[in-house]
């Protein structure tokens, strides 16, 4: 009888494991917005007030889809919704340190070619180590310190 109940308790076990997972990972899609400017609203609907715009490839971590809309938070916590067409799959982060070098290479030893403010989305293009090469909507090409951005 124990070995029975064992078994019935392992796999409910393992098939709740499965569901929070899966729930885990939907809600854990990481999206860019590809407009150039998007409005981030209160709620699913053009009816709903505009709480902030962002622009091209802010980064978004969708937490609820509710048909063509996503609920989102972004690098500092706060919530909104935004049109999903106005979003893609495009890798992205945005700095999260007050102002950070943009280098010409991967390391200290390169040269700074600019510098970003808090909140400024860039593309992701390439991932050696911990330095990420980046671009901005407007073209500028660089190397970032992974752990100053979101």
């Amino acid at each position: 009888m124990k070995t029975g109940y064992r078994r019935i308790f392992t796999a409910a076990c393992t098939l709740l494991l499965a569901a929070i997972l899966s729930v885990g990972a939907a809600a854990a899609e990481r999206r860019a917005v590809k407009a150039s400017v998007a409005n981030i609203r209160s709620g699913p609907g053009t009816r709903y007030a505009i709480l902030w715009t962002v622009e091209k490839y802010f980064p978004l971590q969708i937490i609820k889809k509710s048909g063509k809309w996503y609920r989102f938070v972004d690098f500092e916590g706060d919530k909104g919704w935004i049109y999903a067409s106005l979003t893609s799959k495009t890798p992205s982060v945005v700095v999260r340190k007050g102002t950070c070098n943009v280098r010409s290479g991967p390391g200290l030893k390169n040269p700074v070619v600019f510098t970003a403010e808090r909140g400024v989305p860039f593309r992701v293009l390439k991932r050696t180590g911990k330095w990420i090469r980046v671009q901005h909507a407007d073209g500028d090409k660089g190397w970032i310190y992974g752990a100053l951005v979101w």
